[in-house]
């Protein structure tokens, strides 16, 4: 799944791309993607003849800020954009498509379908799901230690699951989990409880170099990712610990373990990153 580093480089990619742009037509091949409104037909409807002004993003989400709307896009695990000529055939992965009035298209490809789009009046995305609990983004300034440390402190959950948890921080995944977590010498399964308030410091610090580094490498490709030129993310070239497994240790030189999580692969080492405080 695109985590926040390739979900921005997605953002950054498209908005020098398809900014200004006005949909003539938009054309669903699958219409349970569109989750917001019920009738994917109306979704068409409502952003005909709508310019692109801005693209945000919020955690793991791309918010498409038009003129009166603004379209929520969540990728999920295979989710891509892509901008081509109108003209330009498309396959059976492609199942929306919006055609510009400059005559070339918005392709959103998704081979396992899990994807997901809402459309909302402009201003009211934030109140309602898929947004209304997303917690902050870590390139926010509500992503404060003042506001997230007691949430950690008080959780008798393993740091790992609520680094993963939306409602706390928005856009961290298994890939940025575990390099912050190794970069702050925490245990994945230590529990926020038992985190020291300079422990939970560092953590919320890591994981924002980390995500900032990742963005400066155009994000992760660990399997299928590209952003919305084709091109793979580098970041995935200097990972620590996740997919090291067997490894050894780039500080230690003891070996990259893997364990699971509550389902999870997760990736430690552990004499850097050690069970008890």
């Amino acid at each position: 799944m695109p985590e926040l580093p390739e979900v921005e480089t997605i953002r950054k990619t498209l908005k020098e791309l398809i900014i200004g742009e006005r949909i003539k037509e938009v054309e669903i091949r699958y219409p349970q993607l569109i989750k917001r409104p019920d009738d994917a037909t109306q979704f068409g409807l409502s952003l005909k003849g709508e310019e692109l002004v801005d693209i945000k993003r919020k955690g793991k989400f791309l918010l498409f800020e038009f003129e009166h709307y603004t379209l929520v896009s969540h990728l999920r695990m295979e989710g891509k954009y892509a901008v081509y000529s109108s003209d330009e055939r498309y396959d059976k992965h492609t199942h929306v498509l919006f055609h510009f009035e400059s005559n070339r298209t918005l392709h959103y490809r998704d081979v396992r379908k899990f994807g997901t789009m809402h459309l909302f009046r402009k201003g009211e995305e934030y109140n309602q799901v898929p947004l209304l609990k997303v917690g902050p983004d870590p390139f926010e300034e509500a992503y404060q230690l003042t506001h997230i440390a007691p949430l950690i402190k008080k959780s008798q959950r393993v740091i790992k699951n609520i680094l993963l948890d939306q409602t706390v921080i928005a856009g961290l995944g298994n890939i940025y989990v575990d390099e912050t977590l190794y970069h702050a010498s925490i245990h994945p399964m230590r529990t926020g409880d038992s985190l020291s308030d300079d422990e939970i410091k560092t953590v919320l610090a890591q994981a924002k170099l980390t995500l900032e580094e990742a963005v400066l490498k155009g994000g992760s490709t660990i399997r299928s990712y590209v952003n919305s030129q084709g091109e793979m993310g580098m970041f995935q070239q200097q990972l620590y610990a996740y997919s090291q497994e067997g490894q050894p240790c780039k500080r230690c030189g003891d070996e990259i373990e893997k364990t699971k999580v509550s389902n999870r692969g997760t990736h430690f080492c552990p004499t850097c990153q050690k069970l008890s405080s």
